[in-house]
């Protein structure tokens, strides 16, 4: 299980106590894998493991919106990120709908064949563009998308591309049977709200919410992401965040020149710009010149957390800009 996490060693789900316990408790009953390494890589912080665990079931697991469609917005927003852990995710999540075809179209770049599969898909993609669901689903489509603007940006800084033991997720047939073990979770309802008891933070709730557990989960995550700009001096703090807000929420962070700090003089900013920008960058060299004591595996997920919220801000500003223009 080690080789899965690149820079912790998250302590064994078996020996978890307290919140955590809980989480993997609800993990197992809600989502169908109670050891996701998506969330154990989070397990040293409880307060950012339950916000993002909340987030995520709040947004793609619960509520009346189909299931299939949450997930190719997830897989749009995977696929923008870079991200081949999370794409493989929710592919193997779509064969657990049942949705074998549309989640190997998805798996080989290929457009959906169904029209507003192809503009859900498009839309998690780039959400600037405009949105392919009405109002009332807004608060279930959205939360998912910024649920996995956060996650995407935790496991590519974080953990292997590899979601299965030796790459074994590449061949369809692994994926389909993956999938399938997982039919009867994924079809299963999920009561909304369920996870708010697990919140160890609290927070402001957003617009795009409409006072659902949504917002309320998503409220919570952000306070305990945003614990991670205290292991940078203020200087350090106030260059990710101004780089972020300048950022159009798509563009990568060039590896070198102008706005990428220098991996020696100042490595906790460059690490959480990277984590903001482009995750996928990370280097073991950049982790290893910030990651001596004092700091621990806490503080690693708290930093690349900090950078993670700060792009997942910065895109939901976009939506919003977007959503006011064309009130």
């Amino acid at each position: 299980m080690t080789e899965t996490f690149r820079y912790t060693s998250p302590a064994p789900p078996g020996a978890a106590t307290g919140v955590v316990a809980d989480v993997y408790a609800q993990l197992a009953t809600d989502f169908g894998i109670e050891r996701a390494t998506t969330f154990v890589v989070l397990s040293a912080s409880p307060p950012l493991l339950t916000g993002t665990w909340a987030v995520m079931r709040e947004s793609l697991l619960a509520g009346p919106t189909s299931r299939t469609d949450k997930e190719v917005v997830a897989a749009g927003v995977s696929l923008a990120n870079r991200c081949p852990y999370c794409v493989t995710a929710h592919t193997v999540l779509l064969h657990a709908t049942g949705d074998h075809a549309l989640a190997e179209r998805i798996t080989r770049g290929e457009q959906p064949e169904d029209p507003g599969h192809r503009q859900l898909l498009a839309w998690g993609k780039d959400m600037s563009t405009s949105r392919p669901f009405p109002s009332g689903q807004a608060p279930e489509f959205i939360g998912t998308a910024l649920a996995f603007h956060f996650i995407n940006r935790i496991v590519s800084s974080l953990l292997t591309e590899d979601m299965l033991p030796g790459g074994a997720q590449k061949f369809r047939l692994v994926r389909s049977v993956a999938g399938r073990s997982l039919a009867r979770t994924v079809r299963r309802e999920v009561v909304p709200g369920e996870s708010l008891a697990l919140l160890e933070t609290e927070g402001a709730t957003p617009g795009w919410a409409a006072d659902t557990p949504i917002g309320t989960a998503f409220g919570a995550l952000r306070t305990a992401a945003h614990l991670g700009a205290g292991l940078l001096g203020d200087e350090d703090a106030a260059l990710v965040r101004t780089s972020v807000a300048a950022w159009d929420g798509v563009t990568p962070l060039p590896l070198r020149g102008e706005g990428l700090p220098d991996r020696m003089e100042r490595p906790g900013a460059r690490l959480a710009l990277l984590a903001a920008r482009a995750p996928y960058r990370i280097t073991d060299e950049d982790v290893a010149a910030w990651l001596a004591p004092p700091f621990t595996d806490h503080c690693l997920v708290h930093l690349i957390a900090f950078g993670a919220i700060c792009a997942v801000e910065r895109i939901e500003a976009n939506l919003t800009a977007r959503t006011e223009e064309h009130a």
